[in-house]
């Protein structure tokens, strides 16, 4: 999860600072302070494996959960339960010492974080005011992740909506059954049901495909039985300002998933370019008004603005994230050196010279290369190996038990499958890399569950 907040935000109180030494909780000086900034797929998995014996391990996030980004889709539409996607950073307590807040500043030279809380004021602070606290590191990891991209367009903000956490899901979910629901009332003429129910999506990258997808699933199963005058009335439009979707993907894969999306009645609009979004309706410059009952709005990533406030160090003018050298560490831009004892992984940073697509793939792998790392260097071993990522491959969901599995790129097993043996590596992937043993068993419970007796349409 992202862990910073704008910096303005922080600009406009005048907070009351604590130091960290005043936690009666405090931990022992004997051992190393190591600060994991974020709780996503980086920062989780070094705070998994990171020797905890050894370091004394702290994490901020404003969430104090993990989110198994992979399995959204599947929670918006009610595939799966929330629960089932995320994973609790206290499973690790007392051993780490986690703060749910936001990161506004760091000090490089003296080696403090500014931290503001991430939970809600006291009933008794002034309005405005927001205690602050300060955190000593002698390690640290940004792992804070990256906002969506909107692209600067009006109105996405306020109107659409992003699936990047289990909040995101859960605010879809109950927009679709709203849409139905209202579309149901008798005073609804065919026109308005139309385009309330008609469901958006712009991005045509994995993401956005697999969401396509586990609504047309949900459509042309549950709400078919429990609304089936309404059922012929939705629409599913996906736009992408690319010429394909799936862009990522091998050609072959790209055409098997437009033929797929076409036969299924999903209206691909590639190369179409939205110039603003108002409640309701987008305008689209190639079609012009478009009404919409929901807008999932699935472009690519923003930097994260606390990496957009550190002005220290080096950025990738493309992505505008932290750069960094083959062993993540952050290179500063004044000395064009790295330093030695700040660190960044996944969506936050980029390897200088060696860019890499920002994947929960590449992050889990970074985090696992870091930990790795930092638990030689606590021991006294040095550790200077380069980081090498090992493609295993691209898998995206397209609806109706089928999948594309590209492994093209991949070191092992090169080569690329599409139909419903694709969609088997999809489920087992996703079922292995769930980290707990609950979630191990609530995620094929689910799937079992919704496959005899269906989805819960119920709003609450």
């Amino acid at each position: 999860m992202l862990a910073c907040r704008s910096a303005t935000r922080s600009a406009q109180h005048k907070p009351l600072t604590y130091a960290s030494r005043t936690f009666s909780f405090s931990a022992p000086r004997s051992r190393q302070r190591l600060v994991i900034l974020g709780s996503g797929w980086g920062g989780y998995e070094v705070m998994r494996g990171i020797d905890k014996n050894r370091w004394n391990v702290t994490m901020v996030s404003p969430s104090n959960y993990f989110n198994f980004t992979p399995l959204l889709a599947s929670c918006s539409v009610g595939t799966l339960e929330f629960r089932s996607a995320v994973e609790p950073v206290r499973r690790y307590t007392p051993q780490v010492k986690a703060y749910q807040a936001w990161c506004d500043k760091i000090d490089f030279d003296r080696k403090v974080l500014d931290c503001v809380p991430a939970t809600p004021p006291l009933a008794q602070s002034k309005p405005g005011e927001l205690a602050s606290f300060q955190l000593h590191y002698d390690a640290l990891v940004i792992a804070v992740g990256a906002y969506s991209q909107t692209f600067n367009v009006p109105g996405v903000k306020e109107h659409a909506h992003f699936l990047k956490d289990v909040s995101n899901a859960r605010a879809i979910r109950s927009r679709i059954m709203e849409c139905f629901e209202q579309a149901n009332q008798p005073t609804m003429s065919d026109i308005d049901r139309r385009n309330i129910l008609h469901f958006c999506i712009v991005g045509g990258g994995p993401t956005g495909v697999e969401f396509a997808a586990e609504l047309h699933d949900l459509l042309n199963t549950d709400v078919k039985r429990h609304f089936p005058g309404l059922v012929n009335l939705a629409r599913i439009s996906l736009f992408d300002v690319a010429p394909r979707i799936l862009g990522s993907f091998d050609e072959g894969l790209q055409e098997f998933a437009t033929a797929r999306f076409k036969r299924d009645g999903i209206r691909i609009l590639t190369q179409h370019h939205v110039e603003r979004v108002e409640a309701g309706r987008m305008y689209v410059k190639e079609k012009g008004e478009v009404p919409f009952g929901l807008l999932v709005w699935s472009t690519g990533l923003a930097p994260n603005p606390l990496v957009e406030s550190i002005g220290e160090a080096r950025k990738d003018p493309k992505t505008k994230g932290l750069t960094t050298n083959d062993e993540c560490q952050v290179i500063m831009d004044s000395t064009g050196q790295a330093d030695p004892d700040v660190y960044a992984i996944g969506d936050a940073a980029t390897i200088v010279d060696a860019p890499l697509p920002a994947t929960a793939q590449v992050a889990n792998q970074k985090a696992k290369y870091l930990y790795k790392k930092l638990n030689r260097l606590v021991r006294g071993r040095a550790h200077t190996e380069p980081f090498v990522f090992h493609n295993m491959g691209s898998l995206a969901y397209i609806g109706d038990w089928t999948a594309v599995y590209d492994r093209t790129q991949s070191e092992n097993l090169r080569g690329k499958e599409a139909g419903r043996l694709a969609w088997l590596l999809w489920r087992s992937a996703y079922f292995t890399r769930t980290l707990s043993i609950r979630n191990k068993i609530l995620v094929p419970f689910y799937w079992f569950m919704n496959w005899i007796f269906g989805r819960d349409l119920s709003r609450f």
